[in-house]
């Protein structure tokens, strides 16, 4: 892939400003849905579990499709499969806010999550190609406020929309934006977007096939599994997943060893600092993702507190997040340990938070703010933990990266949630107990993922 200039450019925040919306919105629809399920129940006469696959669908496609969606983007240019990405995914939602039943209403939200699968991983790969040094630190800033805020806003959001019952419509409006964005995202695409061309290869259709089946085994059962009890078929799914990520590796040698080019470069999964970074990424986003399930469980079921309280919890986490943004690019060149350091923090605020608990707190503004210390932590460690596993590789790799770096974190999220959910609700009968099992499993993957980031800077 032809890499763009990194000279400064009239246009080159606007660029951006249009990626992140793009990544915002897939994010957002990532949550949205968890908070219609009550209302998409009684409009449109669905159980639970048809209502579990509305939200599961949409998840499904996009970890799925997300390496493709990055090969893709190398192959005929990121602003092609963006905006083709970003339309599937407008007209996808349009379709689920007009979906007439709950069958429908599942495959629009299969075909939302494809298009958010072709969508996102041209963010990152625009990132690494138009931007490098202190630009591209302040630009990871704002991508990764984008990507921890889209959670927290979907659920505020969806509260919102619902509550309001715009002209009688329930759980349809929260669709239906899209709509208007989605046009107005694409004309903003066309015009600013950098219409650089991909360099053409073969796409390594075995690879796709193999890497889609291994991790459809891996994240169907993570969705479905611990809310129907982790029935047999959820552990046969998770056992097939082994040889079938074999398979694919074997794919990937044969195509390297023949010549061509596999899915994922060779060279990437190769780079130690790579897989460090990696290893870090996963460990802290998972986290992440297991806490904003987890700690609406607690306040809501386990004390009694309504969404909206739930909700600014997490407002604040990401508004301290939020500060590593403009923070870092601000700090003294070369300083190594900042993904140590952050994920060192992370883990301080989850021991603080589960000191609190353990002392006889229960939530209140203490809890918020021992919440910040952790979100400012993730903050840290997110940013530089993305910059230096993209600037480990020359940009040649940039969609490489992306599709990982996005597959990864989404799978990190369902393991996260799946075992972070089954623990709390095993032991839901004492939520502030349940809560402070849970954040002990949550520092200790703070210290592996500083322990990781080590090997990166080392």
């Amino acid at each position: 892939m032809r890499t763009t200039s990194q000279t400064t450019t009239p246009s080159r925040g606007a660029m951006l400003a249009v990626l992140l919306t793009g990544q915002f919105m897939a994010n957002v629809d990532t949550a949205v849905a968890n908070i219609a399920a009550p209302a998409l129940q009684t409009d449109l006469h669905a159980t639970e579990g048809q209502a579990a696959l509305v939200v599961s669908a949409y998840v499904v496609a996009f970890a799925v499709l997300l390496v493709t969606g990055a090969r893709l983007g190398s192959s005929i240019g990121y602003r092609r499969v963006f905006l083709a990405g970003l339309q599937l995914f407008t007209l996808a939602s349009l379709a689920c806010g007009l979906a007439p039943d709950i069958r429908a209403l599942t495959v629009a939200r299969f075909l939302q999550g494809a298009g958010a699968a072709l969508m996102v991983p041209q963010v990152l790969s625009g990132i690494q190609l138009s931007y490098a040094g202190r630009d591209r630190v302040k630009a990871l800033g704002w991508f990764s406020i984008a990507l921890s805020g889209g959670a927290v806003a979907g659920q505020v959001l969806g509260g919102v929309l619902i509550s309001a019952d715009l002209f009688g419509t329930s759980w349809r409006p929260i669709f239906l934006v899209n709509v208007p964005i989605g046009i107005a995202l694409t004309i903003a695409g066309l015009r600013h977007l950098d219409p650089t061309r991909g360099t053409k290869q073969p796409l390594d259709a075995r690879g796709v096939l193999t890497l889609s089946a291994t991790v459809l085994l891996v994240i169907v059962p993570l969705l479905l599994g611990s809310e129907r009890g982790w029935p047999t078929w959820s552990w046969i799914s998770l056992a097939l997943s082994l040889p079938a990520l074999a398979l694919f590796e074997y794919g990937e040698r044969r195509a390297a060893a023949s010549g061509g080019r596999p899915l994922i470069a060779r060279q990437l999964l190769h780079n130690r600092r790579v897989r460090a970074g990696l290893l870090a990424h996963g460990a802290t986003t998972g986290s992440y993702f297991a806490l904003l399930f987890v700690l609406a469980l607690y306040l809501q079921q386990g004390l009694g507190k309504s969404p909206a309280y739930s909700g600014l919890a997490m407002v604040v986490w990401v508004a301290a997040f939020g500060i590593a943004g403009p923070l870092l690019p601000r700090l003294p060149e070369g300083i190594l340990w900042l993904p140590v350091l952050g994920c060192s923090i992370l883990g301080v605020g989850y021991l603080a938070v589960l000191t609190y608990l353990q002392a006889g707190g229960t939530s209140g503004p203490l809890l918020f703010a021992l919440l910040g210390v952790g979100g400012l932590g993730l903050g840290i460690s997110a940013n530089t933990l993305i910059g230096g596993i993209t600037s480990s590789m020359p940009t040649q790799y940039a969609a490489d990266l992306s599709g990982v770096v996005a597959t990864n974190a989404q799978l990190s999220g369902a393991f996260g949630v799946a075992l972070a959910g089954a623990v709390y609700s095993s032991l839901s009968t004492d939520p502030q107990h349940a809560l402070s099992v849970v954040l002990a499993g949550f520092a200790a993957l703070s210290v592996i993922g500083a322990l990781a980031s080590y090997r990166l800077v080392r």
